[in-house]
Order: C-alpha cells, then structure tokens, then sequence
C-alpha cells in the first residue's frame, strides 16, 4: 500500500516531523496539519486514504474533526492521545475511529496499525499509481486519464473531479447539495440541475448502457451513489 496518502494531525512539531518523516520513509505520501482547522483544510484539500489525528489539540478538538471527517467520508481514523484510559478509547470509537494509539508510541507500531487498517478497508489495487479500477472502467488520478474497455473517455475536468469522488466513496450516497460543496466548492443553497446535467453526462460517457448504469445509480429522494 506505498503510495497512500496519510494526513498527520497534532499540536507538537516533535510528533509530526518524527511521525512524518518515518511514514514517508516506509513510502507513505504524507500531508501535516497542526490544529483541527488546517486539519479540515489539509482534509478537503488531499483527500487522505488515513487520517493520523491527535485527540487533543487547538481550535477544533480531534473528537470534533473526526467527527467532521467520518460525516464526509468513511476514510480511515487512528486516534493519538496522551491519555491512555478506556473512556478516551471508548469515545474515540464512538465518534467513528478506528484504532487507538497512546503517547508516546514506537513509530513502527503507528506504521504497522496503518497498514492494518488500511488492508481491511481498502482494496490494495486502489493504491496501485492513484488508479482505480471498476469492471471495465478504470480512473487515474495522477493522469486524469479515463478508459471504458480499454478505450480513453474524454472528460471534461469537473466530469473528472465528480467521477474521481464518487469512486473514492463507493457506496455512499450523497445529495446534490452535498456533490455541490464536495466536487464544485459551492456551499448550499446552489443550483443542484448543475449536479443533475454533471451526472447524466458522465453516465453516457463512463456506463456500458447508460438507461440502466451499472456503477452511478440514482437513489430516489435523497441523491446518487456509486456501486463498485
């Protein structure tokens, strides 16, 4: 799983630069942040496969930035505390972690419990040079590069961006509103026929028939989602 991009949230620099440079040796691509508002930033900005995060720290506690981040999407989260007692842990979990690491810690143990936790969340071919692959369709992210059966989709770039968010959140089901702020940037209330116009055109361009798509379906009375 080289390749994954781990995002590294706490208020100490000691901890990121030691935890970030041995995650980048081990061929993590890693982004930083040092308080839960960049933390978010840095979030929107790279999409992480995994997400480090510090319970404690400034601006917008880690409780809350998880919380934030599991509401978006289900991306990985392994709680950092100087606290080691079972309440932290058990509210760790509650708000949607998935392991639980307490300071201080071995550098190795932190690369050996992502790895973990990224093989039981993701299919590895997904790290595989930012491709991912759905039957017939496959989706570059370094490239921008489309193909169905093996033949290049031109796309425009916002078709790109929409598509590449709903295959790194697979059977999620988002709204208009929220496809609005995620992919166009546009906080609610937008004009959501922008949405609508956007996913039937990558449904002619990216489904094998496009009347009964395979992958982008429409979820009556609540938005699209996208099945793998």
């Amino acid at each position: 799983m080289n390749g994954a991009r781990v995002l590294v949230v706490d208020d100490e620099p000691m901890v990121v630069e030691v935890v970030g440079r041995y995650l980048a040796r081990e061929g993590f691509s890693v982004s930083t942040a040092s308080d839960g508002e960049l933390a978010l930033a840095a979030f929107r900005e790279n999409r992480p496969h995994l997400v480090v995060l510090d319970l404690m720290l400034p601006k917008v506690g880690g409780m809350d930035v998880c919380r934030e981040i599991r509401a978006v999407a289900p991306v990985p989260v392994i709680m950092l505390t100087a606290r080691g007692d079972e309440m932290d842990r058990i509210a760790g979990f509650e708000v949607g972690a998935d392991d639980y690491l307490a300071k201080p810690f071995s550098p190795r143990e932190l690369v050996a419990r992502i790895r973990a936790v990224l093989k039981r969340s993701f299919d590895p071919a997904e790290f595989a040079g930012g491709t991912i692959t759905c039957g017939s369709l496959a989706v570059s992210r370094d490239t921008r590069v489309v193909t169905l059966s093996g033949n290049e989709v031109n796309l425009t770039a916002r078709e790109f961006d929409l598509l590449w968010f709903l295959v790194t959140h697979p059977g999620k089901v988002f709204s208009r509103g929220q496809l609005l702020e995620e992919v166009w940037r546009f906080s609610w209330p937008g004009d959501e026929s922008t949405v609508t116009v956007h996913v039937r055109r990558l449904r002619t361009k990216v489904e094998q028939d496009p009347e009964h798509p395979g992958h982008l379906k429409t979820v009556w009375g609540a938005g699209y989602r996208w099945d793998a």
